[in-house]
């Protein structure tokens, strides 16, 4: 399994942002899909963003279109979701999910076989 790990969490206001990374050590993610999740307690984890390997297509949830952005940067071999304009709905859990899949369809968190051990987002006032 690759050793994925996430980072950027923490407390922030409505109407804010934040930025997470997510790296694995060793491997090149450019070679995968890359999957952002999230669980709120007693909820089921949610496909949050997706982005595909060479073509670079990306999938939102609905929740998220127009607020959030994953990217690349290959030069430092991680991957971003830029979070903005921040609910307290998008308190979370985040994970990273690294070789999988984006289908297109939707963003499953069975499609992805490698995962990070979350970072946590807290959005309040």
């Amino acid at each position: 399994q690759l050793q994925v790990e996430e980072f950027g969490g923490g407390l922030v206001q409505p109407g804010g942002s934040l930025r997470l990374s997510c790296a694995a050590s060793g491997v090149n993610l450019d070679y995968y899909a890359i999957g952002w999740f999230r669980q709120a307690p007693g909820k089921e984890r949610e496909g949050v963003s997706c982005i595909s390997t060479s073509g670079g297509a990306t999938n939102y949830a609905d929740s998220v279109k127009g607020r959030f952005t994953i990217a690349r940067d290959n030069v430092e071999n991680k991957v971003y979701l830029q979070m903005n304009s921040l609910k307290p709905e998008d308190t979370a859990v985040y994970y990273c999910a690294v070789d999988g899949r984006c289908t297109g369809w939707g963003i499953f968190a069975a499609d992805f076989a490698s995962w990070g051990q979350g970072t946590q987002v807290t959005v309040s006032s």
